[in-house]
């Protein structure tokens, strides 16, 4: 069992959430000044996920959880838990290239992390916006606009007057001027608050563009290649025995599974243009067929007369 399906079945589940992913991160080194701060490992090693998921019930609600599970020990543990509603930002730290790096803003902390490769912090933030645009209405929310000098409190009077749940004034009460009465009533302007959105910022456009749901899905299926490919790799250079004279170790490892990974890619390229090419050759043949036809008929009206 691969570990995001171990989480996902003793964290997720049990809880009435579904994980979406979940990728294994650490802290990022930060300068400040000359000192280089780095996050203390005091409780013993281990390793830390980064698992988006969605609640079950309605209406579902977004959140990130970070996860822990310390060496020696088979249970995970949450640590923290955010609602997509308090991420601010998501800083992709270099819009040109793949990269490990990335940070999380919320409103009471902000994060920076590195994954163990380019290709798994790439499916992660693919699957945050896609996941961001379905549940919380996209980036760019509608402002909620509330009429001015009327609170929430006036807002929700007005309606039940409305609905007829408070009752009107009786014949013994004075009457009221209706010149003011409308004035108060009828607000010349309304104030928009705008809705709080999440910023994608320093993303590549393959991630955050207006892609596709086809592009998309493509997009991800190679990332997952990738990860897979490189989490191989890692585990074919730790598994093989030091060299015993000087020399570059894995460099004969890597070069092949650099090779298997450009083979990969190269592959599922082709078979996109593939598809196209097909696509193509199908509407031609629709046109001549048409073509065909309306000749037809109009040589059978011809000879018909």
């Amino acid at each position: 069992m691969s570990a995001q399906s171990d989480i996902n079945k003793k964290v997720f589940i049990p809880r009435g959430e579904t994980m979406l992913v979940a990728v294994e991160v650490k802290r990022r080194r930060r300068t400040t000044g000359r000192r280089i701060l780095q996050l203390s490992t005091r409780g013993g090693e281990y390793a830390t996920y980064l698992c988006l998921s969605v609640t079950n019930r309605t209406p579902p609600q977004l959140l990130i959880t970070k996860v822990k599970q310390f060496a020696g020990s088979a249970p995970f543990v949450t640590r923290s838990q955010w609602g997509v509603d308090q991420l601010r930002q998501v800083n992709g730290i270099d819009p040109n290239k793949d990269c490990p790096d990335f940070d999380l803003v919320f409103d009471n902390t902000v994060d920076q992390w590195v994954c163990s490769s380019s290709a798994e912090k790439c499916i992660f933030i693919l699957i945050l916006y896609q996941a961001y645009k379905t549940y919380s209405g996209g980036p760019t929310g509608p402002p909620v606009c509330l009429p001015a000098g009327i609170g929430k409190v006036g807002a929700l009077r007005r309606m039940s007057l409305d609905a007829g749940r408070i009752p009107p004034r009786g014949p013994a009460e004075p009457p009221v001027a209706v010149g003011p009465r409308a004035r108060t009533l009828s607000p010349r302007r309304k104030s928009c608050v705008p809705a709080r959105v999440t910023e994608f910022i320093n993303c590549q456009p393959k991630l955050t563009g207006g892609l596709l749901p086809e592009a998309c899905t493509m997009n991800l299926v190679i990332y997952r290649f990738k990860a897979f490919f490189t989490r191989l790799k890692k585990r074919i250079l730790a598994k093989r025995p030091a060299p015993r004279s000087g020399g570059q170790p894995g460099h004969f490892s890597g070069g092949i599974m650099n090779n298997v990974v450009q083979r990969v890619t190269v592959s599922v390229g082709e078979r996109g243009q593939r598809l196209t090419r097909a696509e193509d050759q199908t509407l031609e043949l629709m046109h001549k067929a048409q073509q065909f036809a309306d000749t037809a008929h109009k040589l059978s009206l011809k000879y018909s007369k």
